[in-house]
């Protein structure tokens, strides 16, 4: 690990809006799960999260944008926190912090219909056959998201990788879910001041010239638990 990387974990560790939850912390309940918005935020308001959050530049351009809305942007990888908590305390947001936690365990952090929206940005494509349970739009993810968001909450996806936007939209069919819009050229079809926010992946992907892929939708509260093998 280079010296640069291990200086932000380091620093992170000591950052106010950058939590890094313990095994044991989350087994036996987390403190802040089901009362984000009053136990953190110290507000009731909408709560939205951002998967695979990376350096974080949806959440905070989101937190700048809604101040009325709490932002809560999950990672694996700390140095990659350590950007959008730096980012975060030199604007003073408070309406956004930042959680390092595997997406798998999003259920121990968060209680039943607690979210209102999920974005999911640039993830991981996992492209290989023996992978695909691990890619964020599998129904064993969505089944979890289901059980967070609110009966009207919505999933945004946006992706550069077409093979898995297409995985993507054959998932949502087959399961059912309420499609809300679909675009495998995000910025010759629907810009807004929100989907136009590029994170760092996102320019580096249209500096090569790949098509951005956007899709919103909405899971159905019943979903057949065949699809979870």
């Amino acid at each position: 690990m280079s010296k640069n990387k291990l200086k932000k974990y380091s620093e992170v560790a000591d950052f106010p809006n950058v939590i890094q939850p313990q095994y044991d912390d989350l087994e036996v309940g987390y403190l802040y799960r089901g009362n984000w918005s009053q136990k953190y935020f110290k507000n009731q308001n909408p709560l939205v999260l951002e998967l695979g959050c990376g350096k974080g530049e949806y959440s905070i351009h989101l937190a700048q944008k809604y101040p009325e809305i709490n932002f809560i942007g999950i990672d694996i990888k700390g140095a990659r926190l350590w950007a959008g908590g730096q980012l975060a305390l030199a604007n003073r947001l408070s309406n956004v912090v930042f959680v390092r936690i595997d997406i798998s365990r999003i259920n121990k952090l968060f209680a039943m219909h607690e979210v209102d929206e999920i974005w999911v940005t640039f993830p991981d494509p996992q492209p290989k056959k023996k992978q695909i349970k691990k890619r964020l739009t599998h129904p064993k993810f969505l089944q979890k998201y289901k059980m967070l968001l609110k009966p009207d909450g919505i999933v945004h996806l946006k992706t550069d990788n077409v093979g898995f936007f297409n995985y993507t939209l054959e998932i949502v069919a087959e399961l059912k879910c309420k499609l809300l819009h679909s675009t495998h050229n995000l910025y010759s079809d629907l810009v807004d001041d929100v989907l136009s926010v590029k994170t760092y992946y996102e320019k580096k992907f249209l500096a090569k010239g790949l098509s951005i892929c956007y899709l919103k939708f909405q899971i159905p509260a019943e979903i057949d638990q065949q699809n979870f093998e």
